[in-house]
């Protein structure tokens, strides 16, 4: 696992259905304090890690959104990697129940000598994934010609500790997490409150949207994201492409954040047809006047500060 506390994404690829000169497959790593989490790695994902700097050790899960090859293909090298580098912790794979199929024959796709703990965890309907001192990892239902299913993960709201409020109260070390735990402490002859100590912290959210048309679950996972990955296949003027194929376009990305309330919005998944990236984020501002970036390979997006 990663020692060192941080949120922020790291993209691996960007391009949707082939690799360009300029743009890898698919891949997004998300490190969320010490948990990290891989998303749909395409063909070239174990290469674009290296060059990244993200070691296999700091993989705990792997959510695929679908079995088109831009968004799995990276599977078989990255699990094989795993055992390579003997990975110690148990890795999680959550990927659309209807495509086991596709999961085992990437997972044993050549010889290799298995020492990895890798536990499948298919995912067959909407709702919770996985929970744990991170928060809890959900999974939508999209609209795409194959089952696809997009991910979020939403740290539950806490509270922030005020240290001059405890040390002018006495409290210090163990007591402050019993404090935490308990929500009041009897301390030097009266009852602390955690209210008298602390004030509210909201959680934060994260979410991740591949392709997909517009429907309920896009939305449902951009609900007052911090960072939203969304695809942004097409731009308007090839808005039948996308609808026919089942993919968004930048400015429908762009209402999405809008509606939803993110805070930043990270476009990706490109179409090879355009020259000019920058066309992605001015179609996007034109519904959505937040904080729009527009991946490139092995760029590293932090998530936003907490709100206050």
């Amino acid at each position: 696992m990663l020692g060192v506390a941080a949120r922020e994404l790291v993209v691996l690829g960007t391009s949707s259905q082939a690799p360009t000169r300029t743009r890898n497959h698919n891949g997004y790593f998300l490190r969320w304090d010490a948990l990290g989490l891989l998303f749909d790695p395409g063909e070239g994902t174990q290469r674009q890690m290296l060059l990244a700097g993200v070691p296999s050790s700091a993989v705990d899960r792997i959510c695929l959104s679908h079995f088109h090859g831009d968004h799995c293909l990276g599977l078989p090298g990255v699990v094989q990697r795993l055992s390579l580098d003997r990975v110690a912790h148990p890795v999680h794979a959550h990927y659309p129940a209807s495509g086991q199929e596709f999961f085992d024959r990437l997972r044993h796709a050549s010889v290799f000598h298995e020492v990895a703990d890798l536990r499948p965890a298919p995912v067959a309907e909407d709702g919770p994934v996985a929970t744990g001192r991170f928060g809890t990892l959900e999974a939508r239902r999209l609209s795409h010609p194959v089952e696809s299913f997009g991910y979020r993960l939403v740290e539950p709201d806490g509270r922030r500790m005020l240290p001059d409020r405890l040390a002018a109260l006495g409290l210090a070390g163990p007591d402050v997490g019993r404090l935490q735990a308990a929500g009041s402490l009897a301390v030097g002859g009266r009852t602390v409150r955690l209210e008298e100590v602390s004030v509210p912290r909201a959680g934060q959210r994260f979410a991740f949207v591949m392709d997909t048309r517009l429907c309920d679950g896009v939305f449902a996972l951009a609900d007052g994201a911090d960072l939203l990955v969304v695809e942004a296949t097409f731009l308007t003027e090839d808005a039948a492409f996308a609808e026919r194929y089942g993919h968004l376009t930048a400015r429908q990305a762009g209402q999405v954040a809008a509606r939803c309330g993110v805070r930043r919005l990270l476009l990706t998944h490109f179409s090879q047809r355009y020259a000019d990236p920058a066309r992605f984020a001015e179609e996007a501002r034109t519904t959505y006047d937040g904080d729009v970036v527009v991946a490139d390979d092995l760029q590293v997006v932090p998530v936003p500060r907490r709100r206050a």
